[in-house]
């Protein structure tokens, strides 16, 4: 099949690369406009654009590709077209466009989580199984008919860029299979079930604040799902602390630990035991955090020096 792929971050690129080493041909690549960083202000090219440049794929990049894009895609005249975390709707002219029409790689288990952050919102509420699902794409946010869709557990401890690859790895795989299928045309298609889907938004650094009134498994999820963006963060003597990972910890807490606000660092905290913080219903162990100015270091090491001592206290401010 002649593919045009569409795709931005590093959660697509296993598909690109599955689909190029293929016996498909990738006749076209789309990405989004390059942004400037938020430090440096320097233009950054997206995961999409850095693969398609490195295999001398023909790339695009279109401010709107229902109104800029409509009569290149039509001249590349793609039997089908391929989108994976892409970032833009496209309009019924576009979707019209392939013979086959348009399917979309989603990072979850539809309609469960559509929208822009399925892998996050799937750790942030403490679920322990996602998947992906391979689905005809239509006018709608994520709402069109299923095709296939493969499940795998959440892990203990995994973070969002964790799931993120390893749900990339099975997308991919899952695509070449239902690529098959549709070229057979032996595909067959299966309505979502809309009453049962939760839309999800982009998480945004204010969502990341720990509320240290939650519950221990709250602010772990958090910590997890916001980690490698946009990072849990937290106030502490007026200084914006990033806490990477976390994890509910394995102490008892005493009577006294029982009494201290939610936020304050116990008393058990040191470079050898490491650094507990209470919660709404127990207690919470930091494992990597970021001052400002410094470097993601483990917890223990910085209990090392002078920045946290026992009964300090970590404040819920949505202003960091």
């Amino acid at each position: 099949m002649r593919i045009v792929f569409l795709g931005t971050p590093e959660f697509a690129v296993s598909c690109l690369d599955a689909l190029n080493k293929s016996k498909h041909e990738v006749i076209g690549v789309i990405c989004q406009p390059d942004k400037p960083t938020e430090r440096g202000n320097k233009i950054q090219f997206c995961c999409v654009k850095k693969y398609a440049i490195e295999n001398n794929l023909k790339l695009f990049q279109f401010a709107k590709i229902s109104r800029d894009g409509v009569e290149e895609l039509k001249e590349l005249n793609p039997d089908l077209m391929v989108t994976a975390a892409y970032g833009q709707i496209l309009s019924q002219e576009v979707l019209n466009i392939p013979k086959y029409g348009v399917i979309n790689v989603h990072a979850s288990l539809l309609p469960k989580y559509r929208g822009a952050s399925p892998i996050q919102s799937a750790i942030i509420h403490g679920d322990t199984e996602t998947g992906v699902t391979i689905m005809k794409t239509e006018i709608g946010l994520d709402t069109g008919d299923i095709i296939d869709s493969v499940k795998t557990p959440i892990f203990e401890n995994e973070t969002y860029g964790e799931l993120s690859i390893r749900l990339s790895e099975i997308g991919a795989n899952l695509l070449l299979s239902v690529i098959d299928r549709i070229e057979k045309g032996t595909v067959t298609y299966i309505k979502q079930e809309h009453f049962n889907a939760t839309i999800t938004n982009k998480i945004s650094k204010t969502d990341a604040t720990i509320n240290w009134n939650k519950s221990s498994k709250e602010i772990k999820c958090l910590v997890l799902g916001t980690n490698p963006n946009p990072i849990a963060r937290t106030l502490l003597n007026g200084e914006m602390v990033k806490i990477y990972k976390a994890k509910i910890a394995d102490i008892v807490l005493t009577d006294e630990d029982k009494a201290l606000e939610p936020g304050t660092v116990l008393p058990e905290s040191s470079s050898k035991n490491g650094l507990f913080v209470r919660t709404f219903d127990g207690a919470v162990e930091l494992i990597d955090i970021q001052f400002p100015g410094g470097r993601e270091l483990p917890a223990k090491q910085i209990l090392n020096g002078r920045k946290i001592k026992p009964l300090d206290k970590f404040v819920y401010d949505i202003n960091v």
